[in-house]
């Protein structure tokens, strides 16, 4: 037996076969709560043992959908998406077993910082890089600023950006001539100069700015595009902040130029350059709503940002990097709540954690796939249910047009459909979202559940 990716994991039939159906049973419940996940007593014994195992790690169970995320990428341009995320257990920590404290200092917690590929061309999420999952030891941090960077936390950014350029590499040398078909992208807590000289190679990195650093020019960052003339007025769709928030169209006006970073003192290694020269975007938002913050954007990269269409795909690059903020969403509150889980010890916290994150992306690819994807629907079910599926979607079409399922049988754009119409979605205002799509899911796979149930008593009946 074989995973969905089609490999072994770690060569054990046993493995391959129960990480393939935790994750299977994950998304179709939309829930990390083993007793639901489980679906009987066996089950939930089952999971349990699997996250207990030794040969159980976040690695392992990553390891088929990062080949997938690899395989599919290859020929695409490819974001190389990476942020960090707090699970905190307050007011639910007691019982847990060793974990360190949150990011409040108090609670019991561990963080996660995954790589998520994004397709450059249509922000449609593809899936899993890499991630690292890890706890605090719970012991203050003393001179930090006198630790070498390998020892320090940041030094994620730079292991992700090397995980990235590792797994990605047939899509890192898909474009011709200087450009990198991988490009990195990071908030501002990304922002460090090691991080820029010691990027990997093929990789192009692009990173909000967050210190107002002095320039080998002259002069400070954040005051560096003052005198630059305009290239011109750009809209940004501002991502939703989460529920109730509808997100809005903001009007940047754009600056570009290159801009010469020396490197900080104390920082890295001699052999570390003393100064990068790097592009520099600034998009600052004009005619911003009265309650709304107008939107600054201050980007270093390393691509090249010399004309107007250079700086605007920038800009629109680093917009792309919402779509992992969706992915820490589902997995969270807004849709798995892992937070919620009543497991407690920390290798298998990190462990569920880690099929959270295949899971959420997995959610994701449908919320994508609502508007039309040519992906085959049996990326998200097995191949023996499609039929019932369609029995199923027949019912939940109207008499209008716009009731109906626009899709080709079998695309994962008709799955989405499906999937969303169970959930509550009735086809108009506004489309489905990850709840909408967590919710279809349980509610379908309830159902299909029940045609298999129906046909085993019929062939049992049949004399």
């Amino acid at each position: 037996m074989k995973t969905s990716q089609g490999a072994l994991v770690y060569g054990d039939v046993r493995y391959s076969k129960r990480l393939a159906w935790l994750t299977k049973r994950i998304v179709e419940t939309g829930t990390l709560v083993l007793h639901h996940v489980g679906g009987n007593r066996r089950g939930e014994i089952a999971a349990h043992r699997f996250l207990s195992s030794k040969k159980v790690n976040v690695e392992m169970i990553l390891a088929p959908d990062v080949a997938l995320t690899a395989r599919t990428a290859g020929g695409r341009r490819i974001l190389a998406v990476q942020d960090t995320t707090e699970i905190n257990f307050a007011g639910r920590d007691r019982s847990r077993t060793g974990l360190g404290p949150s990011g409040n200092g108090a609670s019991k917690g561990f963080f996660i910082h995954p790589v998520i590929a994004v397709d450059a061309a249509d922000e449609a999420v593809i899936g899993p890089v890499a991630a690292h999952i890890w706890t605090r030891n719970g012991k203050p941090t003393r001179h930090r600023r006198g630790r070498a960077f390998e020892h320090k936390e940041s030094v994620r950014w730079l292991d992700s950006a090397r995980a990235a350029a590792e797994q990605l590499r047939e899509a890192a040398q898909a474009c011709p001539g200087p450009r990198s078909g991988v490009i990195v992208v990071g908030d501002r807590e990304s922002d460090i100069y090691l991080l820029f000289a010691r990027r990997p190679e093929r990789v192009d990195l692009l990173v909000r700015a967050a210190q107002d650093r002095t320039l080998g020019q002259g002069g400070l960052l954040n005051d560096v595009a003052a005198s630059w003339a305009p290239l011109g007025v750009q809209e940004v769709q501002v991502a939703s902040k989460g529920p109730g928030d509808k997100g809005r169209v903001a009007k940047v006006v754009l600056k570009a130029g290159k801009i010469e970073l020396l490197r900080p003192k104390g920082c890295g290694r001699k052999s570390d350059p003393k100064s990068l020269t790097l592009g520099f975007v600034e998009a600052r938002e004009i005619d911003a709503p009265k309650n709304a913050e107008p939107l600054l954007w201050r980007l270093i990269t390393t691509l090249p940002v010399g004309t107007r269409e250079e700086a605007e795909e920038a800009v629109r690059f680093y917009r792309s990097r919402w779509r992992i903020e969706e992915v820490f969403r589902t997995l969270k509150r807004d849709g798995l709540n892992l937070e919620a889980t009543q497991v407690e010890t920390a290798g298998r916290l990190m462990n569920l954690a880690a099929l959270g994150l295949i899971a959420s992306c997995r959610i994701i690819q449908l919320v994508d796939a609502r508007d039309g994807s040519r992906r085959p629907a049996t990326d998200a079910l097995a191949a023996d249910r499609i039929e019932a599926a369609a029995h199923i979607g027949a019912t939940l079409e109207g008499r209008t047009e716009r009731q109906k399922n626009p899709w080709d049988k079998g695309t994962l754009a008709w799955l989405a459909w499906i999937v969303a119409r169970l959930g509550g979605w009735n086809c108009y205002y506004k489309p489905p979202g990850p709840k909408t799509m967590a919710r279809g899911w349980r509610c379908l796979c309830a159902m299909l559940d029940g045609f298999a149930l129906a046909r085993e008593l019929q062939d049992m009946t049949v004399p």
